[in-house]
């Protein structure tokens, strides 16, 4: 498994990581959709995706308990990361949160904590102060922020005084490409890690507009390298410096195909070929 560092930390992420939305059931316990669940995971971690990311609002936190049985035995090897919820970013929210997601996840820390979306409503400030609080009290490791622009990813920078901000969340992929006018240059400069959620663009990969031209490229720059369309769309954005991935799979074939997307690189034409026909 390739990695990358993290932000300016000297800890390094594996390129390819798991994402966890909807997993286990939207909102309820199904053991069904938990055995699913939890199987496609353990395949992920053995397959070296170590990278684990949930969020107390998958599932009304439900995910993160499937997740728990997924790294049962395995939680020192794993890098794992969740979310407080944009509803909970008071300073007394963010530490309530935390304490009821490490409850749900079974450990005594995350790798990494995450501001789901930003809250005009509440001050970055505080809930930075809260995040520092957390790190303080060896509950977190890192802190990361989801969703947030170039100015709200600064403030958040701004806050923090004694850990630094080392990644933002955010969509990305070869059909969502907003992110390169001004939030990817950004985390480039500055050393934060973009992890790219929906990066298969849930499975619209090539997607619809002039889709028959997209996927004759895809299936010749694919056959070309031996690969699927999707071990090439996920291999053009760990392409770019500052980016990893976290698809979601609940299947294992589909587990299986995300983990070949790396340890190869698209030649330049290629990714430029894909830039042109994806604009």
């Amino acid at each position: 498994m390739e990695f990358k560092r993290l932000g300016k930390s000297t800890v390094k992420i594996p390129v390819l990581g798991l994402g966890t939305w909807g997993m286990g059931g939207l909102s309820s316990r199904n053991i069904k959709n938990d055995h699913e669940a939890v199987t496609a995971l353990r395949l992920g971690l053995q397959l070296e995706m170590s990278f684990v990311d949930t969020a107390e609002m998958y599932g009304s936190g439900h995910t993160e308990e499937v997740v728990a049985q997924a790294l049962e035995g395995q939680r020192d090897s794993a890098f794992l990361a969740t979310k407080v919820s944009g509803e909970h970013l008071s300073y007394d929210g963010v530490l309530k949160s935390c304490d009821m997601s490490l409850k749900r996840l079974e450990t005594k820390y995350v790798d990494l904590y995450q501001v789901h979306w930003p809250n005009s409503r509440i001050p970055i400030s505080e809930t930075m102060r809260a995040m520092e609080q957390l790190v303080k009290d060896g509950k977190i490791r890192h802190v990361g922020v989801s969703n947030f622009s170039v100015k709200q990813t600064r403030e958040a920078q701004e806050a923090l005084s004694s850990v630094e901000l080392v990644s933002n969340q955010v969509e990305y992929s070869l059909m969502e490409r907003s992110i390169e006018e001004d939030l990817l240059p950004f985390a480039e400069q500055e050393k934060i890690t973009v992890i790219a959620y929906s990066p298969l663009n849930r499975g619209l990969i090539p997607g619809n507009s002039n889709s028959e031209q997209r996927m004759r490229l895809m299936d010749q720059i694919a056959s070309k390298y031996g690969k699927t369309r999707n071990q090439v769309a996920l291999n053009w954005l760990i392409a770019k410096e500052p980016v990893v991935v976290i698809p979601k799979a609940s299947n294992l074939d589909h587990v299986s195909e995300n983990a070949g997307a790396q340890g190869w690189k698209l030649f330049h034409q290629d990714i430029e070929a894909l830039n042109n026909a994806f604009k």
